[in-house]
């Protein structure tokens, strides 16, 4: 699978993303919140300077417009950004789009506009936000690979390299990671262990 990674790492950051981007992360999503519209447009237009040349494709998360006027490729929304989200121009200009999801409902609205992937979560408990939705657990992605078929799922919230087997195995294709890398005492050796068994288990 090209897009997303098998790891997925989200950054609130440009140092985050040049960290990352010099490691060799395939997919990295920046989600830095609170930002107006020409503020996001600069950051996007800085994390692409970033990124260009390298391996690293960039996921700009909820700034759909800033992502059409910086020239991004890909968009990550949530269910909370639809309303306002032109999705027809998103899509005429060639961005691909990711969706969250945390339950049947919200499913059943990401697959009537057929995203490029979709996120089920928080499948562990997380501290990053404050979530709606308790921790779903490994079972819920089973259903949601069964529902959705060909579109990659990406598994998010709480989620350790050591619990990754467990959730690939359980439908995952792909794996949103936040804390264990950025809360890491090593994140360089963390980012590097998922690489090498996202890679090695291909």
């Amino acid at each position: 699978m090209s897009y997303p990674d098998r790891f997925y790492p989200i950054v609130d950051s440009l140092s985050w993303l040049i960290r990352l981007t010099e490691l060799g992360a395939g997919t990295v999503q920046l989600r830095v919140k609170g930002l107006e519209l020409a503020q996001a447009t600069a950051l996007v237009r800085e994390a692409l300077d970033v990124t260009e040349g390298t391996a690293t494709k960039l996921v700009v998360n909820d700034y759909w417009q800033a992502a059409l006027d910086a020239g991004a490729a890909h968009v990550h929304l949530g269910q909370e950004d639809l309303a306002e989200a032109d999705i027809p121009a998103i899509r005429n200009a060639g961005l691909t789009i990711g969706l969250s999801t945390h339950n049947e409902a919200e499913l059943d609205v990401a697959l009537a506009l057929r995203p490029n992937y979709i996120a089920l979560g928080p499948i562990y408990a997380t501290t990053v936000k404050t979530m709606r939705f308790g921790p779903q657990g490994l079972a819920p992605l089973a259903q949601w690979k069964k529902r959705i078929g060909t579109i990659p799922l990406v598994a998010i919230g709480g989620i350790t390299l050591e619990r990754a087997p467990d959730v690939y195995a359980a439908g995952a294709d792909s794996i949103a990671v936040v804390t264990d890398i950025t809360g890491s005492p090593d994140p360089d050796t963390r980012v590097a262990a998922w690489l090498d068994y996202t890679s090695a288990s291909a």
